[in-house]
């Protein structure tokens, strides 16, 4: 009998491979893929204790539009959605020059005082020209961004609508996960497509200023009818007055649309995030409205609207995405681009033919 016996599957070793035929690649990606599987795990382990890198970093990989980043990404959403659903999420809009970040960093100091954990997903507007951002909101809210139990993240808006970063919702789970109990999104500004911020918090707050002409022109129906509370920023010195007269202007305005689902009737409130007057009474009036809405079972109700709207807008994303990534469409969208330059064809029938391709 042989002393060399051929080798099998029972007498190799687990740290060798059985055949020396395995594509030296193939074994580096498979090698890859455990290390990333295993880094992802501690990944999500230090975020569910509340760590703010962790947080920090997975927000990044949520957000990346890298394949291997965006699988990464689902893993941790995914570990993530048990310990989610925990707060209170706040829609802070309002027009630039407004007093957004001063107004959230004062809000933010009073709730940490108060013993919360708060995080600020700051949406920073792109430019259309060159496609950065400034992402300057941790430089606007100084104060609060020195605080252990605060989280502040400017994001991109990118080409997304309404102002909302692509993967705001995600980052919401995210940061619930790692144990804040308010989350404060602020928007990039005001117009119809701010429903979208609307549509993934349980409270949205328009902030609007006094003296500067746009009371009466600023009540467009939709942002009103979704609007909680309005509140007249910058209420002190000189524009104290303008701010009370814009106070009773919006609270007549509000009795001119119809109640909404939730019953809360929507309050005008005065604040000063300079002087931090106010803000107390604000957060008095957010915990009145969710006492209210989860005494009716409209908070639960709402949140639930709001994951059959995200399950479809995500399901539009994809297929967005699959459509502009097939390779056989980008092909034939460059010749019917030409075609629309050439007149050649109508933007309607080049569209007909590209969905006939998908």
């Amino acid at each position: 009998m042989s002393n060399n016996p051929e080798k099998s599957a029972l007498n190799e070793s687990g740290s060798n491979p059985g055949s020396g035929n395995i594509n030296p690649n193939s074994a580096e990606r498979i090698k890859a893929f455990r290390k990333n599987k295993s880094s992802e795990k501690e990944l999500l382990k230090q975020l569910l204790g509340g760590n703010k890198t962790a947080l920090g970093r997975s927000i990044t990989l949520v957000e990346s539009n890298q394949q291997t980043h965006q699988k990464q990404a689902e893993f941790l959403v995914e570990g993530a959605l048990p310990y989610a659903h925990k707060s209170i999420r706040i829609g802070i809009t309002g027009v630039p020059g407004v007093g957004k970040s001063t107004f959230i960093e004062s809000l933010g100091s009073f709730l940490i005082k108060k013993g919360k954990k708060v995080a600020v997903l700051a949406v920073d507007p792109t430019s259309s020209v060159s496609g950065g951002s400034i992402l300057g909101d941790k430089t606007r809210m100084e104060e609060l961004v020195k605080e252990e139990n605060a989280f502040i993240r400017p994001s991109p808006s990118g080409d997304s609508l309404g102002g909302v970063a692509r993967k705001t919702r995600e980052s919401i789970v995210l940061c619930e996960a790692a144990g804040f109990d308010v989350l404060l999104i602020e928007t990039v500004g005001v117009g119809q497509s701010e429903t979208t911020v609307h549509s993934m918090t349980d409270f949205f707050l328009l902030l609007k200023l006094a003296g500067a002409g746009d009371e009466l022109q600023g009540i467009k129906r939709g942002i009103i009818e979704m609007a909680d509370a309005i509140v007249i920023n910058k209420a002190d010195g000189e524009n104290e007055k303008a701010a009370r007269e814009a106070r009773l202007e919006f609270k007549r305005a509000l009795h001119l649309y119809p109640p909404k689902e939730s019953t809360w009737k929507p309050k005008v409130l005065l604040s000063s995030a300079l002087y931090n007057t106010g803000v107390n009474e604000v957060w008095e009036m957010i915990s009145e409205y969710e006492s209210l809405a989860k005494e009716t079972g409209y908070f639960t109700h709402n949140r639930q609207e709001q994951n059959k709207f995200w399950l479809l807008q995500t399901i539009n994303e994809h297929l967005k995405s699959r459509f502009y990534n097939h390779s056989e469409i980008k092909t034939a969208l460059k010749e019917q681009l030409k075609a629309i330059e050439e007149n050649k064809t109508t933007p309607f029938a080049a569209a007909k033919y590209l969905l006939s391709l998908g």
